[in-house]
């Protein structure tokens, strides 16, 4: 599979596409994000990077500041981070195809009892 120009690969313990997703299930501030991340993902971020990619996102225009009665500030996704967050769903689904493809060609072609071979490891 080839990347076009442009195309970025987005890991799935990406500190923004975990916002950005759980984001898109709805308005949370800090602290939800971080509670709803590890939920879904089992990833604990820190502090210094729940709230830097925050700041990097709203900077990019993909999330939204909501108004509040109280310290907490929560963030909603905006239509921008909507289709960023869409294009590497669509990128991150085409690689694990991919894997999975070839997972199945290296099963059919090894031996039974045999673990398939690994490009740079020795038999």
């Amino acid at each position: 599979m080839a990347r076009t120009a442009g195309t970025k690969t987005h890991r799935p313990n990406d500190p923004p596409i975990l916002i950005l997703t759980s984001l898109a299930g709805g308005p949370k501030h800090g602290h939800a994000l971080s509670k709803d991340i590890q939920g879904f993902a089992g990833v604990v971020l820190g502090p210094g990077a729940l709230y830097g990619a925050i700041t990097r996102l709203e900077e990019r225009g993909l999330i939204e500041p909501l108004e509040s009665d109280d310290r907490r500030r929560p963030y909603r996704i905006s239509a921008a981070g909507s289709a960023y967050l869409a294009e590497a769903v669509v990128n991150m689904q085409c690689l694990a195809d991919e894997g999975a493809r070839r997972l199945a060609m290296a099963n059919r072609v090894s031996a039974p009892g045999r673990a398939p071979r690994i490009a740079g490891y020795p038999a």
